[in-house]
């Protein structure tokens, strides 16, 4: 028999031997199809998530389930064959809340790996890795991180998921367009679309249930799931395209009600803690501190009627992407801080970035660019920071900056450095760069890096540097595509800014 690896069980959703029925063989009624996850690591714990789903696309969004509770048994153990069982329960799945069970584990060891598996309606799950956060001064413990966001189901296969995987991450973050709204055809990579969705554009709580369910059908998403502990938080698609508090992108009724369906949707099908807000921390010994944001529910609207264009209006001193709330919140944990690297989970592009050569300005009011004095105010409050660090995604390219105490002032004082990773999928196979990038580049000094392929960041986290690749695919317009880094760069301990490495 062969050797079987961590990796090859993980990737290849073995589910494990001993303890569970060994009747829980893939059979059609097998209600976990939509895989395992695990999330929000905390020293002693972590949130296990599995939903029941014989039938996923089902078109009242209830995956082919019946309308009462069914309950599920979970296990973690030490080892992925599970010998060694170091806790385990049952919960139910109820109706009401989509028959997803969201498990908040505690009394757990700090920094370990933990392996965990569901059973229901005598099947088994697969089985998932996770890992706890280490001791809270612990310092000296490397993190590797893997973060990633904007897959559009249609536009390619999730590649990039797989590869991640294979990474082997201590942590994964997803900062936003984890789904993507549109019915199939609405919304076409350069390239073509490759794959389909089913249902139409979603408004209703079944049509986001049906949604997340056919994402969380893709192996490769599954995988990286499988992999290791997430966090993560929304940007626009998974709710409706540049939606800014309770203001749609275009006229329509009942907004309001739409956005309650996919946040419930969205909490349903994520491993999160039941919390009233999004925005929250995830700490890593003191070797780093996540500041998870939430950009979009409490922001005011996109100035000028969003878009790309030189806009008075955005300069307006009330104007706030985070809320007054979330504001005071981030800032008193810049103060309150002592972990090594603060880093801000976040959406949208946070450095200034002026889309148009010479001398007329044209900038991208859906990102900080519309909201400068609130980017001010947080650039303010990143000055006594030791390393803070912004993660971005959204734009579907990969791209490294530094942030400035002067943007018109490129010999000013670099206060943070922003790392965006690329698409999933979003925008096709893409290519190295586009015709204009070396005269964006010179318009924008601060920004020092760019490419247009598909893939994801890779980032490891040590007391000395944070060591950043930036992995990019050949192609994701048909499955397979190896992965390759396309640049790596560090950022010294109280030294911001990107050193490139090659």
């Amino acid at each position: 028999m062969p050797t079987l690896t961590r990796r090859t069980l993980l990737l290849a959703g073995v589910a494990g031997v001993t303890a569970f029925s060994a009747s829980a063989s893939a059979r059609p009624a097998d209600p976990f199809t939509l895989g395992v996850a695990s999330g929000d690591p905390t020293p002693d714990g972590v949130v296990l998530w599995t939903r029941l789903a014989p039938e996923p696309l089902a078109e009242d969004g209830l995956g082919g389930m019946p309308s009462r509770p069914v309950e599920v048994l979970w296990q973690v153990a030490a080892d992925e064959r599970f010998t060694r069982i170091v806790q385990h329960g049952s919960i139910p799945a109820r109706p009401e809340e989509g028959h997803t069970v969201h498990v908040e584990l505690a009394g757990l060891e700090p920094g370990r790996e933990y392996f965990y598996r569901f059973k229901a309606l005598n099947y088994l799950s697969p089985m998932g890795r996770t890992r706890t956060a280490p001791p809270p001064n612990a310092l000296q413990v490397p993190l590797t991180m893997a973060f990633a966001s904007c897959a559009q189901y249609e536009h390619g296969y999730f590649t990039a998921y797989r590869r991640l995987a294979e990474d082997e991450p201590d942590l994964v973050l997803h900062l936003g367009d984890y789904t993507y709204e549109y019915e199939s055809g609405i919304h076409v990579a350069p390239s073509g679309n490759v794959r389909h969705v089913d249902g139409p554009t979603t408004t209703t709580l079944a049509d986001y249930r049906r949604r997340q369910a056919q994402y969380k059908t893709d192996p490769d998403l599954q995988a990286a799931h499988a992999a290791a502990p997430w966090s993560v938080i929304w940007d626009d698609h998974e709710i409706a395209n540049n939606w800014a508090g309770l203001q749609p992108d275009t006229p329509q009724v009942n907004f309001a009600k739409r956005r309650v369906a996919a946040f419930q949707a969205y909490y349903e099908n994520m491993p999160l803690r039941r919390s009233p807000r999004l925005y929250r921390r995830i700490g890593w010994g003191s070797l780093a501190t996540f500041h998870m944001l939430d950009t979009r529910q409490y922001r005011t609207d996109q100035a000028c009627g969003d878009g790309l264009q030189l806009c008075p209006e955005r300069l307006a001193p009330e104007r706030t992407m985070l809320g007054a709330a979330q504001e005071d919140w981030l800032l008193n944990g810049f103060r309150e801080s002592n972990a090594r690297w603060d880093v801000l989970g976040q959406q949208v592009f946070f450095s200034q970035y002026d889309y148009i050569p010479g001398d007329v300005d044209k900038f991208l009011l859906d990102a900080w660019d519309g909201y400068v004095a609130d980017r001010d105010r947080v650039v303010a409050g990143l000055a006594d920071v030791r390393n803070p660090i912004v993660l971005t995604g959204d734009v579907h390219a990969a791209w490294g900056a530094e942030v400035k105490q002067r943007w018109d002032d490129p010999s000013s004082r670099t206060l943070a450095t922003e790392l965006v990773t690329t698409s999933i999928t979003a925008g096709g196979d893409g290519s190295e760069e586009y015709a204009e990038t070396s005269s964006w580049l010179r318009e924008n000094p601060h920004v020092k890096y760019f490419n247009n392929r598909r893939g994801y960041t890779l980032t490891r986290f040590t007391p000395d540097e944070l060591r950043t690749d930036f992995r990019g695919l050949d192609y994701v317009t048909r499955p397979g595509s190896p992965v390759h880094t396309k640049a790596s760069f560090a950022v010294e301990d109280r030294v911001p800014g990107l050193h490139r490495l090659n």
